[in-house]
C-alpha cells in the first residue's frame, strides 16, 4: 500500500510540474494534475479488457497450419 501511495504521490507531483512548466498556471497545473490520473485509470482498464478480448481470441493458423 506505500508503494501504491508513494506512487500516487508522485504521479501527482509530476503532472502539476508539467501541466505548470506548460502553462504558468497553478489552477491549470492542479486541474491537469487531478483530472489526468482519473482519465489514465479509465484508459487503463479499457486496455486491460481489450487486451483481454484479443488473449483470448482463437489463433489464427499461420501461412503453415500451425
Amino acid at each position: 500500500m506505500l508503494k501504491t501511495c508513494t506512487f500516487a504521490i508522485m504521479h501527482f507531483s509530476v503532472a502539476f510540474t508539467v501541466a505548470y512548466l506548460l502553462t504558468g498556471s497553478l489552477l491549470v497545473g492542479g486541474l491537469i494534475a487531478l483530472v489526468e490520473p482519473a482519465v489514465n485509470t479509465v484508459g487503463y482498464v479499457i486496455h486491460e479488457w481489450l487486451w483481454q478480448q484479443h488473449s483470448s481470441a482463437k489463433p489464427q493458423p499461420n501461412a503453415f497450419g500451425a
